[in-house]
């Protein structure tokens, strides 16, 4: 009993984050776009959470900024900027922030993302004029 009390404190001390508890942090290829989902748990002291994207290549840029909801809430973003013509694979993680500016990250989760010949080619023509 002891031991499952310690294994208990351990994986809480891993899963909060700055102001929140994160019970989970995924990213999946949707269509054309990424979706972004998590839950959290108690929510405390969270000013908000931005999401983070990077490429293999790239480091991490900030792609959105996502207020809380409050304790036990679900989140969902939908990345519909995630095609670029010769990176598939994306990393994501969150950047927590709490009401005292201090910061912490979220697990990073990677996803292989499948783009149609039609957004790839509009992404190149974007890039070009950046």
């Amino acid at each position: 009993m002891r031991v499952v009390k310690i294994l208990l404190s351990i994986i809480t001390v891993f899963a909060f984050f700055a102001g929140a508890y994160l019970d989970y942090f995924h990213a999946r290829s949707e269509n054309e776009n990424v979706r972004l989902e998590w839950k959290t748990g108690e929510e405390i002291n969270l000013q908000k959470f931005v999401i983070e994207r990077k490429t293999p290549q790239n480091p991490f840029i900030e792609i959105s900024t996502i207020q809380p909801k409050g304790s036990n809430s679900f989140y969902s973003y939908l990345d519909e900027a995630a095609y670029r013509p010769s990176d598939l694979i994306f990393v994501y993680r969150l950047k927590i922030v709490d009401n005292n500016n201090q910061v912490s990250y979220s697990n990073e989760v990677s996803v292989s993302h499948n783009l149609s010949g039609v957004k790839r080619t509009w992404g190149s023509i974007k890039a070009m004029f950046r």
